[in-house]
């Protein structure tokens, strides 16, 4: 049923995010500057890296491990559990969540950066929608959108200012985006690195089924 989850990468690029897919090879990448990161439909191969390396410096192959050949690079293994939520989460929203517009961009770019540098790209709100939950007039959380399919949507960037953690602000917009989805008639998965134990529990507490593990090959050009 959620075979696609096998490879999410290169089943968006080939689905709803047809738009941003530079395709060598084997491999479907996403557009550098949206995101950094690519699959294939079965390994990536050295000819597929070389070309991409050519414009993005350091990326990520979800999957089986790529072919990189001569290729010189080490590559480093990052292994993250993949969730999917069959049924809406029932929980009384109390926050007032907004959905960040362009007028926002600069902003929710900020406030991830100040968490995870790397994490987002220029251009990376144009995945899907980004919501987020404000305090005096600041960004205190946000969670949005990134890997599309036809019939699946990723919830990412589930992120919370250190000063508002503790306060369900994010239990409360993976609740809010997960509906979103299912509104869409899709099906919300995420993905979440292996030794994150409290990120977990959280998943499995709002009803996320665990579905395996998936591996995230670093490159560096």
């Amino acid at each position: 049923m959620y075979e696609k989850l096998d490879n999410p990468v290169f089943h968006s690029l080939n689905e709803y995010h047809e738009k941003f897919c530079f395709h060598f090879g084997d491999t479907k990448f996403y557009n550098p500057e949206v995101a950094s990161f690519g699959g294939a439909a079965e390994r990536s191969r050295e000819q597929d890296i070389t070309e991409y390396a050519k414009i993005c410096d350091d990326f990520l192959i979800f999957g089986t491990r790529p072919d990189s050949g001569n290729f010189k690079t080490d590559l480093s293994l990052l292994v993250c559990d993949q969730y999917v939520l069959e049924n809406p989460i029932q929980m009384d929203l109390t926050e007032e969540i907004i959905e960040l517009k362009e007028e926002n961009r600069n902003e929710l770019l900020a406030f991830v950066m100040k968490f995870y540098p790397y994490y987002f790209k220029a251009r990376t709100p144009e995945l899907g929608r980004y919501f987020g939950i404000f305090k005096e007039g600041k960004l205190a959380a946000v969670t949005g959108e990134r890997m599309q399919m036809n019939d699946m949507t990723e919830v990412s960037a589930v992120i919370t200012d250190t000063d508002h953690l503790g306060k369900g602000l994010a239990k409360q917009l993976i609740t809010f985006v997960s509906g979103k989805i299912f509104d869409d008639g899709k099906t919300p998965f995420l993905h979440v690195a292996e030794s994150n134990a409290g990120a977990k529990k959280l998943y499995e507490k709002l009803g996320f089924m665990h579905r395996g593990k998936i591996n995230l090959w670093g490159v560096k050009g």
